[in-house]
């Protein structure tokens, strides 16, 4: 797999906007395994306020989203357990 460069920072800010997917943060090969859980926590915190305003009749929210993330967050916890 060839690493696109990632505007680090920006992931950092607003994962969303640089990352279409969970799993595209969690397969991307430019990033170390701490980065990228880094990334998908951020993007775990926007995506449980969306669900939020979303319960609080707001428009908008991505019910699936907040799964995926963490699912990816989880499996890069438990390869980091298994090397240890």
């Amino acid at each position: 797999m060839i690493a696109t460069a990632v505007n680090l920072e920006e992931a950092l800010r607003d994962p969303a906007s640089v990352f279409a997917t969970p799993e595209d943060v969690a397969s991307h090969a430019g990033l170390t395994r701490e980065q990228k859980i880094e990334i998908l926590r951020l993007w775990e915190y926007d995506a449980a306020q969306a669900e939020v305003a979303t319960e609080e009749g707001m428009p908008g929210g991505n019910d699936d989203l907040l799964r995926r993330i963490l699912l990816e967050q989880h499996a890069l916890l438990r390869r980091r357990v298994e090397r240890t």
